[in-house]
Order: C-alpha cells, then sequence, then structure tokens
C-alpha cells in the first residue's frame, strides 16, 4: 500500500513517489514526489532521514531531517 499524505487545508490525499534521475555528470540520484493518484512509481514509506511536511499552499513536501 502507498503511502498518502493529506492536505490540512483542502483534505486532499497525496501519493508518494520516488524515481531514478540521470543527471548531466552521469550520477543518478532519486527524486521524490507526492501526486493525487498512484502509479507504479509509488512508494510504501517515508525515506530514512526524511519526514512529512506541509507547505503554505497545503501541499504535502519531503524534507531532510537535521
Amino acid at each position: 500500500m502507498a503511502f498518502n499524505a493529506i492536505s490540512s487545508k483542502s483534505g486532499k490525499s497525496y501519493v508518494l513517489h520516488a524515481r531514478e534521475q540521470t543527471l548531466r555528470g552521469g550520477h543518478t540520484t532519486t527524486l521524490y514526489y507526492f501526486a493525487g493518484k498512484a502509479t507504479e512509481l509509488a512508494i510504501d514509506a517515508v525515506p530514512a532521514g526524511y519526514y512529512v511536511s506541509e507547505a503554505k499552499t497545503g501541499l504535502p513536501v519531503l524534507k531532510k531531517t537535521k
């Protein structure tokens, strides 16, 4: 089951996704994002070292722990 975050402003549910992106130098990095519907890129849990926060607009965002 994919990880869901619910907006406190709108009450909408957002699903956490992750994908691999190759950068110009050839390195790969993982991009995390929230979307309204689950796809095959949806993940089950928040990655280690991150936590879910909410932007002023009500959209969920991932932030790194300090």
